[in-house]
Parts: structure tokens; sequence; C-alpha cells
């Protein structure tokens, strides 16, 4: 199972980077983009570690998040709509770079790759103090509420960290056009955890307590 695990997880990684990499450098017509070049690697070298990381301590979580269909018609609309937010995303951040629409400072694209870097290991915390995570929406066997560390300030975390994730993306790329098709990703998550909240509070046991205790969904003192 294990090697298993292994070739799965490798090939993912794998059509992930090559997939990415055409989405980014194809528009751009050329390899010596900088900001993409910024952007591979602080995408997926953290993405490669992290992933021995899980291999080793935890298989089962990372064989969880490799699982992505998911089951709830409303949550595998709210996936489809975010890859189209990062095709139009990604192609746009090409295209700036090509033809200098509204390209952002150098040092845009460092500051955001600073936050970029923070929000993964944000997540990264995250994946450590809930080994019930998976890319999909379910209550798994035996699972149990987490409410302490980063889920006794917010409920969603995992969230909290992806909206810094995803909207520093296009500003690492230097791509202020690529930035405005990314706002869209705050009104899809916000969308995604009411439809989580309402399996959670049906499904799993003591969620509706949780939120009592922990008033905060994604940022805390605001909302």
């Amino acid at each position: 199972m294990t090697k298993t695990l292994f070739f799965q997880a490798l090939a993912k990684f794998s059509l992930g980077v090559l997939l990415v990499g055409l989405l980014v450098f194809l528009p751009a017509g050329t390899l010596r983009y900088p900001q993409g070049w910024l952007f591979m690697a602080i995408l997926f070298v953290p993405m490669f570690l992290a992933g021995l990381v899980m291999m080793a301590k935890n298989p089962a979580l990372l064989k969880s998040r490799l699982e992505a269909k998911e089951k709830r018609a409303e949550q595998d609309r709210m996936v489809k709509c975010s890859g189209l937010m990062f095709l139009v995303g990604f192609l746009l951040a090409g295209l700036t770079f090509r033809f200098g629409w509204f390209l952002l400072p150098w040092e845009v694209s460092l500051g955001a790759a600073a936050v970029f870097l923070l929000a993964y290991g944000l997540y990264a915390q995250v994946l450590r103090e809930n080994t019930w995570l998976s890319r999909t929406i379910q209550v798994q066997e035996n699972q149990t509420v987490v409410d302490t560390g980063l889920y006794g300030i917010v409920r969603h975390p995992m969230y909290s960290a992806t909206l810094l994730l995803f909207l520093s993306m296009p500003l690492v790329l230097g791509s202020l056009p690529s930035f405005l098709v990314f706002l869209a990703y705050p009104a899809l998550i916000t969308g995604r955890l009411k439809d989580e909240e309402a399996l959670l509070e049906t499904e799993l046991a003591g969620y509706t307590d949780y939120k009592k205790k922990v008033k905060y969904r994604l940022i805390p003192y605001i909302w």
C-alpha cells in the first residue's frame, strides 16, 4: 500500500508541476519569466517536502489529501468554479508578462512570496493539528471535533490559510489582472464552508457546541 501510495502521490505531483508550468509559461511565450519561476519554486518545493513528511509520518492523511472527488453536488460546483478561476488566473498572469499589462513591480512579487510561505506554514500546522482533513467534504469514521490550537481561534483555519495562499499567487506572478480574477475566491470559499458546516452540524457529534465555543469561521474578530 505504501509503495502504491508513493507512486500515486508522485504521479499527481508531477502532473501538477506540468499543468501549472504550461498554464503559466505558455501564455507568457517564454521561459524567461522570473516571477513564474519564483511561483513554481515556492509552490512545489514545500509541497514536495510536505508530501515526504506525510508519507513518513501519516500516510493515511496523505491518502485522504489525494482523493479529490467531491460527493456533495454543492461542493463539486465550488471545486469546478475554483478550477476555472485558477485556469483563467494563470493564463492572464502569463499574458500580463508577455504584453506588459499592468505588470506589478518585482518588490510586490517578493513580498507576496513571503506571505505565501507564511500561509504555507499555517497550512502545515493545520494538517498537523487535524489528522481528519481530506480534500473532500466528509465525516470520517471515529472522527472527533478538534478545538485546540488554530481551531481554537477560527473554525476553518485551513480555509484561512488558503485565502492567503490563493490571493498571494497572482501577486507573486506580478499580475494585477490575475489578482482581480482571484478575488472570486473569498466568495467561493464562503459558500464552501457554509455547506461544510451544515454537514458537520448533522453528522459530527459535538460540532454544534464547538460553534458556540469558537465564534469566528475564517478571520478572527471579523467573520
